[in-house]
């Protein structure tokens, strides 16, 4: 198995593309890609007060609600409520995107990746699971509440702890509190 630690604490926190807000860039491929030119990227953003979100051109996004009372997505003129903890919900980047806040500022997950070249998915882990990564793929779990612990190694995982991990055969993670499972397949998924 290969494992990256990506340790929150060490995540800087940047301004939105538009200066809306800050994101912490959790992972991306090519490591440390630019906004322009990432395959994929994941990242937790700060919310603080309602607008647009930026726009960003054959990208597909998965947003999901982490902490806070939850927003309004309008997406292309529809009204989208995301006000449940831990509930993906995937739109177009390129979309016109307003976000209308539903009681104060809030923390969110993103998954971003460059359509016709990647892939991904998100999974919510609460229990233990079992891990593999197949060839042209990767995994990434990243802790958003409580803790993982790889069952063979021991490695640990705190809160917005995550790791990359590439070839997972018998590995396992045990997850106590809710853990985000990202798969990323497709041209470029190798972090």
């Amino acid at each position: 198995m290969a494992v990256r630690v990506l340790r929150a604490d060490e995540r800087p926190a940047v301004p939105w593309k538009n200066g809306g807000g800050l994101t912490r860039e959790v992972a991306s491929f090519p490591s440390q890609a630019g906004i322009a030119d990432f395959v994929w990227r994941v990242s937790l953003a700060d919310v603080a007060e309602p607008g647009p979100f930026s726009r960003f051109e054959g990208v597909d996004r998965i947003i999901t609600l982490v902490d806070g009372p939850g927003m309004v997505l309008t997406v292309d003129g529809t009204a989208h409520t995301v006000a449940e903890q831990y509930v993906p919900f995937r739109f177009p980047g390129e979309a016109a995107t307003d976000c209308r806040l539903m009681g104060g500022p809030l923390v969110d997950f993103n998954v971003m990746v460059r359509r016709g070249r990647a892939t991904a998915q998100v999974e919510i882990v609460r229990d233990r699971v079992a891990l593999s990564a197949p060839a042209a793929t990767t995994l990434l779990a990243v802790v958003l509440d409580g803790s993982a612990v790889f069952e063979k190694s021991g490695l640990a995982l705190d809160r917005f702890d995550a790791a990359l991990i590439t070839d997972a055969p018998d590995e396992a993670l045990k997850v106590t509190g809710t853990t985000a499972l990202v798969t990323l397949t497709g041209t470029g998924a190798e972090g």
